[in-house]
């Protein structure tokens, strides 16, 4: 009696343990170097997903190229007179109610000629978890969440990408802690390495803001500030730099309005007195009318204004001296959508420099203040 009692609690404690271990499946403790490693389980509640996406282009431009073969602001289209492909990517994400992450990697001119050299396949890499009800803390590397236009020209109205959104930043590493209030209302405290690197170039961390309110289905605003200091360490100024973002996106079944304003500051960086705050100014207002399911016409204007080089860097007028960047700019175009996740744009695009001495184009080995694209945009993802 005693024998079957024991053999009965036996079977019991080790189906219990069974249950036990079968039911955490998602304990990877000790599992890295499993002989048969086919056996490892992760946590199958959430959604994973992949994702694709294509674009190729033609472009011309009136000035010549650099000496890298990139036109002047190169990131979309960057090559002239030659046919090329912006982006091509994968990317995974993953989403559950507690965790979440995406990881995307791409390739082409875009990339090439305007990402970080450092990690320069990797376009985002970041994952999170909920903290409590509505509250996430995200890390790793992010796409910027500054300004209208994206890296994407799928997620943009046109193909170019303004002069201001040239100059904000592409890609930040870092952390973001981001509290969905409501529907209407997203808040979010960050902090990066630096203003548009994924490497940090000294010991000085960029900290930031982001407020988001959408009170309809057809209207969102956002303002977001990011400080920071990108000299070197042991630099012998302080030049501590503030950049505010604010835009405005209006869309209905036929028409989509985005509007930009930036505004920057940095302490001890005027051309003029080292020791004066320099500023910046830039916006840019887009519009597209989508006449049919399949057709589309759009437009932008745009202006950027950085007298004293606080995003540019040196830029040297047709007498090698520095100046500053006065630029406006027109681009008109059409699109033709073939399925829902496609486009084919074409449009025409000029740039202008407003200053007298900021003659930083040049046609055929002449400075010129003036540029003129075209440029031809297929794209796909899926």
């Amino acid at each position: 009696m005693k024998r079957l009692l024991l053999l009965v609690a036996t079977t019991v404690y080790t189906t219990a343990i069974g249950q036990v271990i079968k039911t955490d499946t998602t304990d990877q403790t000790f599992t890295g170097t499993k002989i048969s490693p086919y056996s490892i389980d992760y946590d199958s509640t959430g959604s994973f997903t992949l994702s694709g996406y294509i674009d190729a282009y033609y472009a011309g431009y009136t000035d010549s190229a650099l000496a890298s073969g990139y036109h002047n602001f190169p990131t979309v289209a960057p090559r002239g007179n030659q046919f090329g492909l912006n982006i091509v990517q994968i990317g995974a994400k993953y989403q559950s109610s507690r965790f979440r992450g995406i990881a995307t990697l791409f390739f082409g001119d875009t990339p090439n000629s305007a990402w970080s050299p450092n990690y320069n396949m990797i376009q985002e890499a970041h994952l999170g978890f909920r903290i409590v009800k509505k509250l996430w803390l995200d890390a790793g590397y992010f796409r910027t969440h500054i300004g209208l236009e994206s890296i994407q020209p799928k997620e943009n109205i046109a193909m170019s990408l303004a002069t201001t959104t040239y100059f904000e930043p592409y890609y930040l590493s870092g952390a973001k802690l981001t509290w969905e209030q409501s529907k209407k209302w997203l808040f979010q405290i960050n902090a990066f390495n630096g203003f548009n690197s994924f490497v940090d170039n000294n010991k000085k961390k960029a900290i930031g803001a982001s407020v988001g309110y959408t009170p309809s289905d057809k209207l969102s605003v956002s303002f977001s500030t990011i400080a920071t200091d990108e000299s070197p360490d042991g630099f012998p100024r302080n030049q501590t730099r503030l950049y505010n973002n604010l835009i405005a996106i209006y869309q209905t079944k036929h028409v989509t309005i985005g509007l930009e304003a930036n505004y920057g500051m940095q302490a001890n960086s005027a051309l003029s007195d080292t020791t004066a705050t320099a500023t910046m100014f830039s916006t840019l207002a887009a519009i597209k009318y989508r006449i049919t399911p399949m057709w589309a016409a759009y437009a932008r204007g745009e202006y950027f204004s950085d007298p004293d080089e606080m995003l540019t860097g040196p830029v040297l007028n047709q007498n090698h001296e520095l100046t500053g960047l006065d630029i406006l700019g027109a681009t008109v175009g059409f699109e033709y959508k073939p399925i829902p996740n496609s486009y084919f744009r074409v449009e025409g695009r000029m740039l202008q420099t407003q200053g007298s001495g900021e003659q930083i184009f040049y046609l055929n080995g002449s400075p010129d203040n003036t540029r003129y694209e075209l440029i031809a945009g297929i794209g796909v993802w899926f």
